[in-house]
């Protein structure tokens, strides 16, 4: 049983280069009750791709959500913003 729930979508945008990008990630449990880091990414609007890891301990798929939230934050994706 995942102790925490762990989920994040964040965007990067450029208008100047066509980019409009998001990335998802979240850590759920697969049916035998391992951990699974569940990753999506792609062009905002669109379905995009998607990567499963499946880990037999929590710690290790928060390990690697935590590595990637640091790498996509230094490429530079943040929260959408939202107006309103």
């Amino acid at each position: 049983m995942i102790a925490q729930p762990y989920e994040l979508y964040i965007e990067r945008s450029d208008p100047a280069r066509n980019m409009a990008r998001y990335y998802a990630m979240q850590i759920g449990q697969t049916m035998f009750g391992e951990a699974c880091l569940t990753r999506r990414w792609g062009r905002i609007g669109k379905h995009g791709q998607e990567k499963q890891h499946v880990f037999e301990r929590e710690e290790e798929a928060v390990q690697l959500f935590l590595e990637l939230v640091k790498q996509k934050r230094s490429r530079g994706y943040r929260p959408p913003t939202t107006l309103g």
